[in-house]
């Protein structure tokens, strides 16, 4: 009686984004700005449980279609809502390699321990 196990359908091709529940239904989530919820998502792509994740301004606003402006506000707001934190600072050279800056996602698990969830300390001004 116990066959084959069903997998849950979700594209094995090149994986999976999700986000919990909590997060979605947060006044903190719902009052963000579309860019920023982008933003979140293409750094969900990045994110490895080992490491922060790289990525940067320019990279931000060519994926998303916008303007630098409008890209630095959706990491500004992720920032002040607690969603990212920044770790490491980008580092600009022309003689040597360049590097983004590096984000420790607040939602996940970052080096292996539990997400810092500090999105949820966040409360509207009144």
């Amino acid at each position: 009686m116990g066959g084959k196990r069903q997998g849950l359908p979700f594209d094995k091709r090149g994986g999976t984004i999700v986000l919990c529940r909590k997060l979605i239904e947060s006044e903190n989530y719902q009052t963000l700005s579309m860019h920023a919820r982008a933003l979140m998502t293409l750094l969900q792509v990045q994110w490895r449980p080992d490491k922060p994740v790289d990525y940067g301004v320019r990279e931000a606003e060519k994926r998303m279609v916008c303007n630098r402006k409008t890209a630095m506000k959706a990491f500004d707001l992720l920032v002040e809502r607690g969603f990212i934190l920044c770790i490491e600072q980008s580092i600009f050279s022309s003689r040597t390699q360049s590097k983004s800056r590096s984000w420790r996602l607040a939602w996940l698990p970052f080096g292996f321990n539990p997400p810092s969830n500090d999105w949820e300390k966040w409360t509207a001004k009144k």
